[in-house]
């Protein structure tokens, strides 16, 4: 499974970004599909994520502000992040898992910043 995600960039603290994920397989069918962020000197965190079994998940720090969505026609996986913090700042990378293998895209930076 190809993963390639797009849309980060340099926003202002209180602006809105919306984030894109393409993969080579359906996304219909992984058992979880989800957006990870790393910011510098930090370890990679769970921002949100679609599961079969459990729904729909948000980190903390995101809750109220970022939502996850998925067009089944486009096989697109999208973040819309509003309100952005320069603590939102990071690499943001989309991640699935399919028939039991990890999948990472290569990353999009998203920087929050006046």
């Amino acid at each position: 499974v190809q993963l390639v995600e797009s849309g980060g960039g340099l926003v202002q603290p209180g602006e809105s970004l919306r984030l894109s994920c393409g993969a080579s397989g359906s996304i219909k069918s992984f058992n979880l599909i989800g957006w990870y962020r790393q910011a510098p000197g930090k370890q990679r965190e769970l921002v949100a994520s679609l599961s079969r079994s459990v729904g729909i998940s948000y980190g903390d720090s995101v809750k109220g502000r970022f939502t996850i969505s998925r067009d089944d026609a486009k096989n697109l996986l999208y973040l819309q992040m509003n309100s952005l913090k320069p603590e939102d700042t990071g690499v943001y990378y989309c991640y699935a898992l399919f028939l039991g293998v990890e999948n990472w895209g290569q990353g999009t930076l998203v920087t929050v910043s006046l």
